[in-house]
């Protein structure tokens, strides 16, 4: 497999994943409002995942130029350049939140250390240079370290670097981490929503900067997937939220060519039992190693 098809493999899951939660979403999201009188956002939030519908359609009764407009379509899927190819000796930084740093893997692995572990069993050489990740990190609270000169140094020197962030912009602020853990309770929904842009924002500049320190590493962006989608009032304002989230990552990274989004939202949709751990909130060992074998897969 090239890097360059494993960019569109990747991409074809995360629009899968994304429009598997549409369906779900379309067929619920009245009630919900019903029940959530004050709670307006879903529908702008549907819109952004699934994106425009009320493109004009090229006229049915010319077939030529429909037929036109499709191969356009067919060649605006094509990336712009092709995908540098990693070097023999592939040397890794992670950086971001918890997930990064492994937490909840009972042997500390996490996806970083089992990732390269998979690759390094599958012939591609590859090492560790330094996992800056710490629990709890915000789009904030990175920009922030993205400053430190130790930091930079390690970025710097990297092939490829592993980027999990957003998670806690998402659920911590709308209480949704502390009451799904919980069992239940009262969160806030609107906010939930409200701060996907101001975060999205965030990281689009992480991006960058990295990008300013690294011109030649490729950057994979881990997705986010529902941690707390088996209780049924966090189902479908928690599903909205990430897939909006995961859709306006995505359009920030397709537009450098040597980043890709590597989905997990189906990874443990339906499945949160059998891989997260026991603080229903990161995955546990075997989640993390579902994860690892997709962001190696890529690079094999």
């Amino acid at each position: 497999m090239t890097l360059n098809s494993s960019k569109w493999i990747w991409r074809v899951t995360a629009w899968i994943s994304a429009i598997a939660t549409v369906v779900l979403v379309v067929g619920f999201i009245n009630a919900f409002q019903d029940v959530n009188g004050s709670y307006t956002e879903p529908s702008a939030a549907e819109d952004q995942i699934t994106g425009s519908t009320e493109e004009e359609n090229p006229d049915m009764n010319n077939p030529d130029e429909a037929n036109e407009s499709e191969d356009n379509n067919d060649i605006s899927k094509e990336p712009s350049t092709v995908l540098p190819p990693l070097p023999d000796d592939i040397k890794i930084t992670a950086i971001g939140d918890s997930l990064a740093k492994g937490t909840g893997d009972n042997t500390g692995e996490g996806y970083v250390r089992r990732s390269i572990q998979q690759l390094n069993e599958n012939g591609r050489k590859s090492e560790l240079l330094n996992n800056l990740a710490i629990n709890g990190l915000t789009t904030e609270g990175l920009l922030t370290r993205l400053e430190d000169q130790g930091i930079r140094y390690a970025l710097e020197k990297a092939d490829l670097i592993l980027l999990s962030i957003g998670g806690n912009d998402l659920f911590q602020g709308s209480g949704l981490v502390e009451n799904g853990q919980a069992g239940a309770g009262e969160f806030s929904p609107e906010q939930l929503v409200q701060e996907i842009p101001r975060a999205s924002e965030r990281l689009k500049e992480i991006l960058q900067n990295i990008r300013q320190l690294n011109p030649t590493a490729r950057v994979i962006y881990i997705g986010l997937y529902h941690p707390f989608a088996d209780f049924q009032e966090l189902l479908i304002p928690g599903n909205i939220a990430v897939s909006t989230w995961n859709h306006a990552a995505q359009q920030i990274i397709n537009e450098d060519p040597n980043m890709v989004l590597v989905p997990t939202f189906d990874l443990f949709q339906g499945k949160l039992g059998q891989y997260l751990s026991s603080d229903h909130f990161h995955p546990n060992g075997d989640g993390y190693q579902l994860i690892a074998e997709r962001i190696a897969k890529g690079i094999l």
